[in-house]
């Protein structure tokens, strides 16, 4: 298997890589890691790759033309694209066991407040995140991702490999993080919804809880598809 991993912070994903069956799987050859920072596809001279979310909010949002231009340099036809999110659906056992059987994952990991929406629109990623909490970027959760998943390669535990399968699914009281959106306000044909520029906090509140419902709704759809092509 190929990952390729896309953050601001390669040492937290070369770190655990270096260590273990990660580092075992690498030897053998059935583990080509290969960690990029999305740093070096900034366009100034700063190397700035986040801005401030329209419609008003805490932290900072990872802008799409820096996003899309580092998973662009990596993508192939045939990766599956995974951003590691805090709007995420939740990874689970049987999502990495349904990873483990790619050949190419590339993953992006966000920071702060996350990716802007319009990388979602137009690469249309799988979207994890591994729990109900916070964590100070994307990187630590792609870290827990890569080692559930690669161990379940066949080969990387040897004869000793258990492929015991729990699952876990999002609860009807829980909704996951609606879309962030910054700087351009226009990206590759992409405009910034006018609700977030409107200045009206009552509509931008309705729209995001709207929002987080739908896409609640959607990782559950994608999962069930995924759980019933596993089973095919």
């Amino acid at each position: 298997m190929k990952i390729d991993v896309l953050t601001l912070f390669p040492e937290i994903i070369l770190g655990p890589a270096s260590q273990s069956i990660l580092k075992r799987s690498q030897e053998s050859g059935l583990l080509n890691l290969n960690v990029v920072n999305i740093r070096d596809f900034a366009f100034d001279k700063h190397k700035k790759v986040d801005e401030l979310p329209y419609g008003g909010g805490p932290g900072m949002v990872m802008r799409p033309d820096v996003a899309y231009r580092a998973v662009q340099s990596v993508l192939e036809k045939d990766s599956m694209l995974i951003m590691m999110t805090p709007s995420g659906g939740m990874f689970d056992q049987r999502m990495a066991a349904s990873l483990a059987e790619k050949d190419k994952l590339v993953i992006l990991c966000g920071h702060y407040e996350g990716v802007d929406e319009r990388i979602r629109l137009l690469c249309n990623p799988l979207c994890l995140s591994i729990g109900h909490y916070v964590l100070t970027n994307g990187a630590l959760a792609a870290a827990v991702v890569i080692d559930a998943v690669v161990r379940l390669i066949p080969g990387v535990l040897g004869n000793a490999q258990s492929l015991e399968e729990e699952s876990f699914s999002t609860t009807d009281e829980e909704t996951i993080e609606y879309p962030q959106y910054t700087r351009p306000r226009e990206f590759m044909g992409l405009n910034v919804p006018d609700v977030l520029l409107s200045g009206d906090h009552l509509k931008i509140k309705k729209w995001r809880q709207e929002e987080a419902l739908k896409r609640t709704r959607e990782y559950e759809e994608t999962v069930k598809k995924m759980a019933i092509q596993q089973e095919q």
